[in-house]
């Protein structure tokens, strides 16, 4: 789950990591008074107006100005940016409507730094990573300069050594003997929030020097392991439905995995394994012809005929959907449970798209039967192969 820059620097603060005075505005008078309020508490009359959207590049699209700590020029920077559509490298071209501001109080800096934690699965442990391109988008970094990136792993059984973290500040030049310990405190109250927190990432770019000897994160991002939901009712209220698509919502209300794709094949699986082979199947055979796996779609092996109901609308909402692929392997699941469903749904949203269904497993002949009884247009396949191809035609034709 992700959450907003203002979320992830209030945990940051519960730890002990260094983060600027800010104030949430959600309206233009909200963020008017924040920057008062901040010129007050600080004595700095240099505030930074921040969209807050659960996405990278904000900068480069017009999502952050620095200006002075005068209410009637924050107010101004506040009513052009609440409601527009903030375009970047990671909404895509329809953007994200921006219905949140962080006002922050300006810093004077003397260098910007990288400093990141992200879980590395291959290795099975904390991969924390440290630049000093600070400011500059990791991937550019690991492209055209990866020397720059300095790279350690933590031992799950021993957690993060102060060595570890020296190490690191002596590869950005931290060497001086007071920076060195702020940095090294700082990484550790990073570290542990990882942990306790159950995160997937945490990333501080940038993470500044500031002219008067101060380690600061000046921006901040977390994204928490939904894996973990259960240990942390209090993310409920870190939530915010707007930035989430709403399909994958209902599709969580409904006890379904869901995710949007970018393609054009509507994909219906039980079984997240049988899912991804599904979608590379359709990548396989119809990425000549422009056909590409629309979403991921779990309904898992314990679903019932009014899930797949629900799951097949779900599928129809896209616009982009040209043909649907249900690949069922009937273990728990019934064949003749999905066949049920899947008739059902299709009868209730008036069906204009190609059908192409390949089941598979317990009672699989009583659900091809309800399929082919069902007097709809659906094309039967016996193999997952088949079925794919069957839907990249069907898409094509």
């Amino acid at each position: 789950m992700k959450i907003h820059e203002y979320q992830a620097k209030q945990i940051f603060a519960r730890y002990g990591v260094p983060v600027p005075r800010g104030h949430l505005a959600l309206t233009v008078d909200e963020a008017g008074a924040a920057a008062s309020k901040l010129a007050k508490e600080t004595g700095n009359q240099v505030v930074v107006v921040k969209a807050q959207i659960h996405a990278g590049g904000r900068g480069k699209g017009g999502g952050v100005k620095v200006t002075r700590a005068e209410e009637s020029e924050v107010r101004g920077i506040a009513k052009t940016m609440l409601g527009m559509q903030l375009v970047t490298h990671q909404t895509g071209p329809n953007g994200q409507k921006v219905r949140r501001l962080y006002v922050e109080q300006g810093l004077d800096i003397a260098r910007e730094l990288y400093l990141g934690m992200v879980i590395d699965r291959d290795r099975r442990r904390i991969a924390l990573m440290a630049s000093v391109e600070g400011g500059v988008e990791i991937e550019q970094v690991a492209e055209n300069t990866p020397e720059k990136i300095r790279t350690l792993y933590v031992d799950p059984a021993i957690g993060l050594a102060a060595y570890q973290a020296r190490d690191l500040a002596f590869g950005l030049r931290l060497g001086d003997k007071q920076m060195l310990g702020k940095f090294v405190k700082a990484v550790g109250a990073l570290y542990e929030l990882f942990i306790r927190e159950d995160c997937s990432l945490c990333e501080i770019n940038p993470l500044v020097v500031t002219k008067t000897g101060d380690i600061v994160a000046l921006d901040a991002k977390v994204t928490l392991d939904d894996s973990a939901e259960f240990r942390h009712p209090e993310w409920r209220q870190l939530e915010d439905q707007d930035e989430q698509d709403p399909v994958e919502l209902e599709a969580k209300a409904s006890g379904l995995n869901y995710v949007a794709l970018d393609g054009n094949v509507g994909c219906l699986v039980n079984g997240a394994g049988l899912a991804m082979a599904t979608m590379d199947i359709i990548k396989h055979f119809g990425e000549r012809h422009g056909v590409a796996p629309a979403n991921f779609l779990d309904v898992g092996g314990g679903a019932n005929q009014e899930q797949v109901t629900k799951a097949f609308k779900m599928i129809l909402k896209s616009a982009k959907v040209k043909a649907i692929f249900v690949n069922i392997f009937g273990g728990i699941m019934k064949c003749d449970v999905i066949a049920n469903g899947v008739v059902a749904a299709a009868r209730e949203v008036g069906l204009k798209v190609p059908l192409v269904v390949r089941l598979e497993g317990t009672n699989v002949e009583l659900g091809r039967r309800i399929l082919s009884e069902s007097g709809l247009s659906i094309q039967a396949a016996s193999t997952m192969s088949e079925g794919a191809q069957k839907v990249v035609a069907a898409v094509g034709s």
